[in-house]
């Protein structure tokens, strides 16, 4: 595992790292020379507006995942039809992502499914008040909208997952607890459920907010002007400007991002199992003082 490790994530990292530090060649190759070039690009002011457009793009993204996979979760943890709710949400990893892609490609564009349905029912309004003027299609695609769309639709089951795992293992007890101290269904939702399956819901934010911050396909296909991201700048800078780097520094920020993130997580699931242990320790000398 230490060869394996070594071989597929510190050396490649430690590559980058290097790179980042060294200086751009002409013929599109890097100089062994420490220089710090890469970074004072990167906090140019037209990259800072790249970072903070791909910062609300993912954050709202990220936002809107959580909103949907926190009922669909509890929903699924819930059925007695798990096994089958569990098949539905995976069956999208089985396709290909360029396929999904382009699946929406059909759905969203000027003469999409979405455009279609909505110009019949434009059409068919102005039949019948006497306006001749004809449907003009809305521009779903190439926008950011389009981007954020499709950042939701590829990474719920990311989110749906560990909080499906989380509610699974809740114990509903303390739910009918807070109800019988007087707390109110949504309170207790709130205050008892949610700090509950805490480790599922930083799981979930983890797994949705740093792949789509990192996303470059959904951008390129669907995306247009405005919706140009941190994953497309290290694409473009390999391919076609041949600044390694820059990319290696773009592609640290988000490596620093990761590492953030996976700590985090680290600590709410360290966190919880200690909060755990608590309360089974104040159970157990309850249990020993009513005795």
């Amino acid at each position: 595992m230490g060869v394996w490790f070594s071989l597929f994530f510190v050396i490649p990292l430690l590559i980058i790292v290097a790179y980042s530090f060294m200086k751009r060649d002409v013929y599109g190759s890097v100089v062994p020379e420490f220089s710090l070039k890469a970074y004072r690009q990167m906090f140019s002011p037209a990259y800072g507006i790249i970072f903070l457009r791909t910062l609300w793009i993912t954050a709202f993204s990220t936002f809107v995942t959580i909103l949907i996979a926190l009922p669909c979760g509890y929903a699924m943890a819930r059925s007695k039809r798990q096994t089958l709710l569990l098949i539905l949400v995976i069956i999208p990893f089985l396709t290909n992502s360029l396929i999904r892609i382009f699946a929406w490609i059909t759905i969203l564009g000027d003469n999409g499914i979405l455009n279609m349905l909505l110009g019949s029912i434009v059409n068919f309004c102005r039949r019948i008040t006497g306006n001749p003027e004809p449907f003009t299609p809305v521009k779903f695609l190439y926008t950011k909208g389009a981007v954020m769309v499709l950042s939701i639709y590829m990474y719920l089951p990311y989110a749906i997952l560990p909080v499906f795992t989380a509610v699974d293992r809740f114990d509903f007890s303390l739910l009918e607890a807070a109800r019988d101290l007087g707390a109110t269904k949504p309170q207790s939702m709130f205050k008892v459920l949610l700090p509950g399956i805490r480790s599922g819901i930083v799981s979930a934010l983890i797994f949705t907010f740093i792949p789509i911050f990192g996303s470059y396909t959904v951008p390129n296909i669907v995306g247009g002007k405005d919706s140009y991201m941190i994953g497309n700048i290290i694409v473009d800078q390999v391919q076609k400007t041949r600044n390694w780097p820059l990319a290696s520094a773009f592609s640290m920020v988000l490596t620093l991002l990761s590492m953030a993130g996976i700590l985090w997580m680290l600590y709410a699931n360290r966190k919880e199992a200690e909060l755990k242990k608590i309360s089974a320790k104040e159970d157990t000398y309850g249990l020993g003082g009513a005795k």
